[in-house]
């Protein structure tokens, strides 16, 4: 199967090109001012967004971009410290435009990409999105993605030691929250407490956060939000870029070294990066050292893609590797962490095992490899957009300090996405959006226990989306329908069996609408009314077992229903150039919920 999907892929990525037949193109060129002082910036980006291009300008403020598609572009121009320029530009032929931008300290006007068909300058959204940028996530202390993003109102992560953290969007998390990195939904067992999420958090671009529903564009599992992270952004053309960086913390001597290079020549485009990272026991006040919860971590990847006057297509590719003790907390009588032995012996832990990053017993080891194909191609005034993603997400569970190879549990999950919008030529000020998306996913057990059985689901789901600007007031919204099948084997303890065999299916509506309004210049008020839907996960329906780690008994049932919810948000934002004010408040009522 493997074999197969990577064929499928490579072939994607060589033939796309020879399929596209309009190749209608021009050039993009200017130059960027500083609004009070009229001098040119040196270093501003420039971003055809929904293309994925872009440059930098030059010491003299200059830009230019070749091989742009013909048609209505959304184009970001933004610099550290300064407001980002957003705004629609029609191409056709050659087109030269200078900017202008007034410094701000508040950045308020960036594009986002999370909940929408389409590029949308975030003031548009009638629903709730932070951005943290990568300048962000470089100033923060935290030990892995989700402690970056928690100072994010309604934000939160559900932490198992240092290497171990999962989001939580208003209070829910787990399989309501939807994880996508690069146009792919990021599927390991993320309904586990010690299962985080297998991304590298040193290659990180920018992270989009939608707070609310957004069943609507990715069906089950995106009931309280979506955690959008986007990795791999081609450089500028004509340049090859290089980054190193290092981290260094001192409570469990965490020690950290990325590196990545990045190149783009005529429109070929490349980038490859490496991470190692590894972490001692950390320490609290009321324990000091907390026995086991040592790390280990190592990351590749990269992609290479193709951009041209037909559209772009990337290949992109990712190997994650986590090697996590499991913290116990087992103690003496005195009170000290204890380790145990082969032959039933158990002694007091001491510095070096403290300070070492190879995990005891019991730890995890987790792989996570990723091979995804994105796409996007012109078809006329209108563009199509491909992206199909294969992942195999590899969990084992070491815990008999009798037999250090023995694997008490062996998760070996592979996954197929697929997602595919048509997005049709602006007519009369409406953009109309028809997608279809949803995955393939089978399950399989071969350590001594099963937590959760073998099985295989199935998931598609089709949705309509529109949005128009009327008088100022931009609506957006749309329908969509789902249909989910999970076929579960037999769940088995040894010879006995634990849960009976089952074929399920579920399916459902959901939909949103929403609308945004300038009251004043700086005032912004936003509305949005959302149903959205979760189908029960593996574990919620067939679970039956100890789950180590979490100190609690699961049982599934398989009658469980699927979690229906409706949103309503209401939002009024006021922004100035030093400060931004956002006050929120939502509603949100659920039915069967688990």
């Amino acid at each position: 199967m493997t074999h197969k999907l990577l064929l499928l892929f490579l072939s994607l990525f060589f033939l796309e090109p020879l399929l596209a037949t309009d190749r209608n193109s021009g050039s993009f060129s200017g130059t960027i001012y500083d609004q009070k002082s009229r001098q040119p910036i040196e270093g501003a980006s420039i971003a055809i967004v929904d293309e994925k291009v872009g440059t930098a300008t030059d010491a003299h403020g200059h830009f230019f971009i070749t091989n742009v598609i013909e048609g209505r572009h959304l184009v970001e121009v933004s610099h550290l410290g300064y407001s980002s320029v957003v705004e629609y530009i029609d191409f056709n032929g050659d087109v030269r435009k200078d900017f202008y931008l007034s410094g701000t300290i508040v950045e308020n006007s960036t594009v986002v990409v999370t909940g929408v068909c389409r590029a949308t300058q975030l003031k548009n959204i009638p629903f709730q999105v932070s951005v943290v940028r990568r300048q962000e996530l470089l100033q923060s202390s935290g030990m892995n993605i989700m402690d970056a993003i928690t100072n994010k109102a309604g934000v939160a992560s559900l932490a198992t030691g240092p290497a171990i953290s999962k989001p939580l969007i208003r209070g829910l998390g787990y399989n309501r929250v939807l994880t996508i990195n690069d146009g792919v939904r990021q599927e390991g067992q993320q309904w586990g407490d010690e299962h985080g999420i297998e991304i590298d958090d040193a290659n990180l671009s920018k992270i989009e956060i939608l707070k609310g529903p957004a069943s609507l564009i990715y069906g089950s599992d995106a009931m309280a939000g979506v955690i959008n992270i986007i990795s791999n952004i081609p450089v500028p053309n004509n340049n090859i870029k290089v980054n190193m960086g290092s981290n260094v913390q001192s409570n469990n001597h965490l020690r950290m070294f990325n590196a990545n290079i990045g190149g783009n020549k005529n429109g070929l485009n490349w980038n490859a990066y490496g991470t190692i990272k590894a972490a001692g026991d950390y320490k609290n006040k009321y324990d000091g050292y907390v026995f086991n919860s040592k790390f280990q971590n190592r990351n590749l990847g990269g992609y290479i893609g193709y951009n041209g006057s037909w559209g772009y297509s990337h290949l992109l590719m990712s190997s994650y590797f986590l090697k996590a003790g499991l913290t116990e907390g087992n103690r003496d009588s005195l009170g000290n962490f204890v380790k145990e032995l082969p032959g039933g012996q158990v002694i007091a832990a001491n510095e070096q095992d403290f300070l070492s990053t190879a995990a005891l017993i019991p730890y995890q080891k987790i792989g996570h490899y990723k091979i995804a194909s994105d796409n996007s191609f012109k078809l006329g005034r209108n563009r199509l957009s491909l992206n199909l993603g294969w992942q195999l997400n590899k969990r084992e569970e070491f815990g008999n300090v009798e037999n250090l190879d023995e694997k008490a549990l062996y998760l070996d999950m592979q996954t197929f996405t697929y997602s595919t919008q048509f997005h049709f030529k602006e007519r009369g000020g409406w953009n109309h959006s028809v997608g279809f998306n949803g995955m393939s996913q089978m399950n399989k057990n071969f350590g001594v226990e099963q937590l959760i059985p073998d099985y295989h689901l199935f998931d598609a789901g089709g949705f309509v989306f529109s949005k128009k600007e009327i008088n100022r007031m931009n609506i957006s919204g749309g329908i969509r329908y789902d249909l989910r099948n999970v076929n579960v084997e037999s769940l088995q303890s040894g010879n006995l069996v634990k849960g009976e065999s089952f074929n399920n299916t579920f399916s459902n509506f959901s939909g949103s609408i929403g609308m945004t309004y300038p009251i004043l210049k700086n005032i912004q008020l936003k509305l949005n009314i959302a149903r959205a839907f979760r189908a029960p996960s593996i574990s919620e329906l067939a679970s039956n077992g100890a789950h180590e780690g979490t100190i609690r008994y699961e049982y599934g049932d398989k009658n469980l229903k699927s979690e229906i919810s409706n949103q309503y948000d209401a939002a009024i934002e006021w922004n100035r150039e030093h400060y931004s004010i956002n006050i929120a408040g939502y509603f949100n009522h659920f039915n069967n919920f688990i």
